[in-house]
């Protein structure tokens, strides 16, 4: 005789309810279990050979956010027709959309589909409605009216005229039909038999309390028994997100290297952000397309290092001892002092050459928050991480630099083979470009590099070469995670965030 599980026996009663065969959702909804209580007993009933389970691949059709305004509040020719109506059939268009509380964005369509169904006319030139006979519901509204209440419907089960409403809805971006995976279950013939015998639903317990225990009724009750691999409900456990976790292995690695952190603000003054880095005062970088400025307070202090801006300043008028000529223009201590928002990492390579802390040779690293008014595109945002380093020390070439920067593309972002090309910025002589390529993925630029020029290192008191370069971790990590997409990063997709996993 097979032994059947409460659940078990709930499962065949509602199949019989349902003439023996059943999609799980009508299991429940007759059974009363849970959905993993249902998919549970099925899954042992198979294994019993009492039914079968098979799955059919079909198209629903849902809402999209615009479908469920319009469901709620009717759709903008309904409305439009119902204040024509109110307002005595005749009437100006704005004010017959005012009556009805229309968006003017949805003027346009309202107009067209009262038009296309034949409900009302424009007359006088686009200015005045006037009805046209009496509207009778329609079967896109019918459609939406049942979306509203269901959520969802299958197309196949749908009539001639609703599948037709389907694709108008469609057009007009208020549905969208999706794939849906639905199980259906079914008695075998010997379920039938079985759920003939008019089964007796015994109640079982899952868990030992200890009102059973002391008063002995344990030995009079059935033990649930558990299939150990019988599927369960997923369970997600709190994790990190993706990218954070990938930016505290990215500095645990750097600081296996011997690398160590630099830190530093994220409101900026320009001289940092630019005048140290040999950058002039007049370059389209510094302007309003280029950095986002304070607006409260504007300018800081660099009171402590009046010295160094001195021989900034002379660095930027002639050259100073550098051995350049210079950018030949008036320097501005008053624009040196102008605050914003940190625009390349490389301000923190400039805090740490001037830091009493320095060490030489030296190694140093930061993840970095920047902040550009960029167009937001598939590989650019305004607000992004870039990864900074910088190598002190003497006999460094651009040998060196290279080596680093393709260590990164290959231990950190996976790269398969990377290339460097020739580069300009005014603060790095030579100065270079590391690009990147993943097979399945493609290539992706990475960032700038180069040496620091004598008009950086000579104002700041380093005698030594200095390498630097200033990547983009968010591609560092699009690439590893193959994401096509930098938006993707920060996106709200808890199903991603809980299955991605990287190797």
């Amino acid at each position: 005789m097979v032994e059947l599980r409460e659940n078990e026996q709930k499962t065949l009663q509602a199949l019989q309810k349902l003439s023996g065969r059943g999609s799980v959702e009508q299991v429940v909804e007759t059974s009363g279990l849970a959905h993993a209580g249902v998919m549970r007993a099925a899954l042992t009933l198979g294994e019993k050979k009492l039914v079968t389970v098979e799955e059919q691949k079909q198209k629903v059709v849902v809402l999209t956010e615009e479908g469920k305004q319009h469901a709620e509040a009717g759709l903008p020719e309904r409305r439009l027709i119902e204040s024509l109506l109110k307002l005595g059939g005749t009437a100006p268009v704005e004010k017959t959309m005012v009556d009805a509380v229309l968006q003017k964005q949805f003027l346009p369509i309202a107009l067209g589909w009262l038009h296309r169904k034949g409900w009302a006319k424009v007359k006088e030139k686009g200015r005045v409605l006037e009805a046209v006979g009496k509207p009778r519901e329609g079967s896109d509204e019918t459609l939406l009216s049942q979306l509203h209440k269901r959520g969802t419907l299958v197309i196949s089960e749908l009539r001639g005229d609703l599948q037709t409403a389907v694709s108008v809805l469609k057009s007009r971006k208020l549905v969208e039909i999706k794939d849906k995976t639905t199980r259906i279950i079914q008695l075998t013939p010997t379920g039938h038999k079985m759920v003939e015998k008019r089964l007796q639903i015994a109640e079982e317990v899952s868990q030992l309390t200890p009102e059973l225990v002391v008063s002995g009724k344990w030995r009079q009750v059935k033990l649930r028994k558990y299939n150990i691999e019988a599927p369960v409900v997923a369970t997600w456990l709190g994790k990190k997100h993706p990218y954070a976790r990938f930016l505290d292995e990215l500095k645990e690695k750097l600081v296996a290297l011997g690398f160590k952190e630099m830190i530093g603000p994220m409101v900026e003054s320009c001289f940092f952000n630019f005048d140290a880095l040999y950058t002039p005062q007049d370059h389209p970088a510094r302007e309003i397309f280029g950095v986002y400025s304070i607006r409260e307070p504007q300018y800081g202090s660099v009171e402590n290092y009046q010295s160094v801006v001195q021989k900034v300043k002379k660095t930027h008028e002639n050259g100073w001892k550098t051995g350049s000529t210079g950018w030949h223009y008036r320097f501005s201590t008053s624009e040196t002092l102008r605050l914003i928002l940190r625009a390349h990492g490389t301000a923190l390579s400039v805090r740490t050459l001037l830091s009493k802390d320095l060490e030489i040779p030296g190694k140093y690293f930061a993840v970095a928050r920047c902040y550009r008014p960029d167009m937001v595109d598939k590989t650019h945002l305004s607000e992004f991480n870039q990864v900074e380093g910088i190598v002190v020390g003497e006999d460094l070439t651009l040998r060196d630099l290279l080596g680093v920067l393709e260590r990164f593309a290959i231990d950190i972002a996976g790269a398969d083979k990377v290339k460097f090309r020739p580069d300009y910025f005014p603060f790095t002589e030579p100065s270079v470009e590391l690009v990147a390529y993943k097979k399945g993925y493609g290539w992706l630029e990475f960032g700038g590099s180069g040496i620091f020029r004598p008009e950086v290192t000579l104002p700041l008191g380093i005698n030594v070469p200095v390498l630097a370069w200033g990547l983009g971790v968010d591609r560092l990590f699009m690439m590893k995670a193959k994401l096509d997409d930098i938006r993707y990063l920060f996106a709200q997709d808890l199903d991603w965030i809980r299955r991605k996993e990287f190797t």
